[in-house]
């Protein structure tokens, strides 16, 4: 079997694979202060609760935004299931091409959610990423990640707007069932909710018109995909775990050397 990790700024999602196969995952808080030792036992139990052994993993491979938390998977992983893991990053030879300026500044989430793309879809593609920050990553049919947009993700926004305002209370992030709030709470939802919908929708018009294809697919991925991804006019496909396919699909093509 095969581990991946999804390493984001809040949360970290670990994927396990069998024949290419997505067979199971867990969330994590992403904590950098935490030894490899830690994160060695927490990868244990919850192996051992799944009922896979730790001894058969073969492979680990990370995908990672923060930097500290590469080394001590890295520690964890060799320490407790004797592997070695392959940390994914603009370095990496995948088969696609950033065809960017500054290559080397584009995050691994981004860089294996396109290939995930690439692969899956064939087509010219928009990611959106919901996650800490909202991402849109834009690959071509031929391999080409052309840029994207990155934004506030939307639990980052609405823990803004009440933290910067003595009157404001916290809100659940839920769909509204109305568009005009009654209460203060739920004008905060629907501002936040439907917000970040009409951003979603608004962005990808955006892209739509200047990139100039015909056929554009656009993929929901994240945490929080299957909750927004279905309000979206402009989303066409969920697929909450692409990144963690994309981390295998990058695994695979590293194998065959």
């Amino acid at each position: 079997m095969d581990l991946v990790f999804d390493v984001g700024n809040t949360e970290t999602v670990i994927g396990w694979f069998q024949d290419s196969e997505l067979r199971g995952h867990w969330r994590v808080s992403t904590d950098s202060r935490r030894t490899a030792d830690e994160y060695g036992m927490i990868l244990v139990q919850l192996l051992t609760a799944s009922g896979v052994g730790h001894n058969s993993v073969r492979a680990a491979t990370i995908g990672s935004v923060v930097p500290a938390m590469t080394v001590v998977l890295r520690g964890a992983c060799e320490r407790y299931l004797n592997v070695a893991a392959v940390a994914v990053d603009a370095r990496t030879p995948l088969p696609i091409t950033l065809d960017v300026d500054e290559p080397m500044t584009v995050g691994a989430d981004r860089i294996v959610n396109t290939l995930a793309a690439l692969r899956m879809y064939a087509a010219d593609t928009v990611v959106v990423d919901l996650g800490t920050a909202t991402t849109f990553d834009c690959i071509t049919r031929d391999g080409v990640f052309i840029g994207g947009v990155i934004s506030p993700g939307v639990k980052t926004s609405s823990a803004s707007l009440t933290e910067r305002t003595a009157k404001l209370p916290r809100v659940d992030l839920v769909p509204p069932q109305r568009v005009i709030g009654r209460r203060t709470e739920t004008c905060i939802q629907s501002g936040v909710f439907y917000g970040a919908v009409d951003a979603i929708d608004g962005t990808v018009h955006r892209i739509r018109e200047e990139w100039g294809s015909d056929e554009l697919l656009v993929v929901a991925t994240g945490g929080l995909a299957e909750l927004i991804g279905p309000h979206c006019r402009t989303v066409q496909k969920i697929e909450p775990y692409l990144t963690l396919y994309g981390l295998e699909f990058a695994r695979e093509h590293l194998s065959r050397g």
